[in-house]
């Protein structure tokens, strides 16, 4: 993030995972050029462990207090000087941000535990506060400007001149993209632009079968211009689609992968990603429901928080859940790996599998994922809707056909533009809502209330 006019300075994040190389490597680079221009550096930590640390200073001792980098960023964002140059970071899904809590409680950080089901009004503050912090938080806030993520001339020309391999492609590749064709979003979504006599502040409400309405969101802000939009995701129609899917993957013999992105859709794809673990392993989850809801195992955290809840049964207990998960991997398609040598699949945790890096890793790979056995093979590659599902699939006959993809002479796709403000996709924000009865949807109820 460089601020121009009076002060020349870079503000230089600090983030987590393989991005943290840069700050030990490229960092030193960047301010041996800076420091002949004058121009000052200085660091913010908007790294998974600093959102943390950040949001509970009340709880910690002074020297284990920081400030709220992103919150200072965040507003400096909207700022015409500031122009913000963005590094990945973690976008984290429950799992990780249990890991990351263990960690920091490991290091002495009095930081709470979080808390899944919240039993009274400070655990569900703590839970909010978490929810915060986790899926996708950081781009929300530094993406509300311009954005311009546009490939620099010599980084498009180096992978040009080097480009990576490529797996040849076979006519008779059995991989594909499958996508609901009802009940999804895309075919639930509706628009509409706000005009004058809409502008202020409406509701969110869900209304049961017996016209009780539960108030959703009550103090959303409609502004003049904008253009608000709704859609729904039918549970019905997603099990059933899903199920069928199975099968065929079964007899069609092909590994199984349902591709989402967990992190970012912080509150519809982790319940769409819990929906395919309980729909793969349903014999499993009816067979021990009882047990199951004693130690608070919740499908949207995977199987690997199933196999660490049951380690807190009795042997034999733990012994027959296991055989019992084993008993479905018989009479299911295989399931494609995160790691074919520890035994991880796709369905262990839901952030492993994200769709913008996985996909493009597949197609790269003879449109392959890698099965138990730990070799590649033909896959059907499950994306709940079609929004973007489709683009996939059109992708992957393009190179069943015409082979593979040439990096030396193929283009790209620039994406330059205003982010909307927090520039949250639907499926990750305050306004999204699972809807555990059938109703009328919430979208319906909006209403203007000046």
């Amino acid at each position: 993030m460089t601020i121009k006019k009076d002060t020349e300075k870079i503000i230089y994040t600090k983030v987590d995972e393989a991005p943290t190389l840069a700050t030990y490597s490229l960092l030193p680079i960047i301010k041996t050029f800076t420091d002949e221009a004058g121009v000052v550096i200085e660091t913010r930590d908007i790294s998974l462990a600093g959102r943390i640390i950040a949001n509970f200073p009340e709880r910690l001792v002074d020297d284990q207090r920081i400030s709220d980098d992103l919150l200072e960023l965040g507003e400096l964002v909207k700022k015409p000087e500031a122009n913000v140059i963005k590094l990945p970071c973690i976008s984290a899904s429950i799992p990780q941000l249990k890991a990351a809590i263990k960690e920091l409680q490991e290091k002495d950080y009095n930081i709470p535990s979080y808390p899944e089901e919240p039993k009274n009004e400070e655990e569900k503050k703590i839970k909010a506060t978490f929810d915060k912090i986790k899926g996708s938080a950081v781009n929300p806030v530094l993406r509300e400007g311009n954005s311009d993520r546009r490939v620099p001339t010599p980084v498009k020309n180096y992978a040009k001149k080097n480009p990576h391999p490529m797996g040849k492609w076979s006519p008779e590749s059995k991989s594909h993209v499958n996508f609901m064709t009802s009940g999804d979003l895309a075919s639930n979504e509706k628009s509409i632009t706000i005009t004058e006599e809409n502008v202020g502040d409406c509701q969110i409400r869900f209304i049961n079968p017996q016209g009780k309405v539960t108030v959703l969101k009550d103090k959303l802000t409609l502004i003049k211009g904008e253009i608000i939009d709704g859609t729904v995701m039918s549970k019905r129609a997603l099990i059933k689609f899903l199920e069928g899917l199975i099968e065929d993957a079964k007899k069609e013999d092909v590994l199984f992968s349902v591709q989402l992105k967990a992190t970012m859709m912080k509150v519809s794809d982790p319940i769409i990603f819990g929906h395919v673990v309980s729909v793969f392993f349903k014999e499993v989850f009816e067979k021990h429901a009882d047990t199951f809801a004693e130690l608070e195992v919740v499908p949207s955290n995977g199987l690997g928080d199933l196999y660490e809840k049951i380690k807190a049964l009795p042997p034999e207990k733990q012994k027959e859940i296991e055989e019992d998960i084993n008993a479905c991997y018989q009479h299911r398609p295989k399931l494609a790996m995160v790691d074919s040598e520890k035994g991880i699949t796709n369905l262990h945790v839901p952030s492993d599998i994200i769709i913008d890096a996985s996909m493009p890793a597949a197609i790269r790979d003879s449109g392959k994922m890698w099965g138990p056995d730990g070799k590649l093979h033909d896959t059907m590659f499950f994306i709940p809707d079609r929004n973007y599902a489709e683009v996939y699939k059109e992708v992957m006959e393009f190179c069943r056909i015409n082979g593979a993809f040439d990096p030396a002479t193929m283009g790209n796709i620039s994406n330059v533009g205003l982010m909307a403000q927090k520039a949250e996709e639907y499926g990750s924000h305050d306004k999204t809502f699972y809807a555990q009865v059938t109703g009328k949807s919430a979208w319906f109820q909006l209403r203007a209330r000046q």
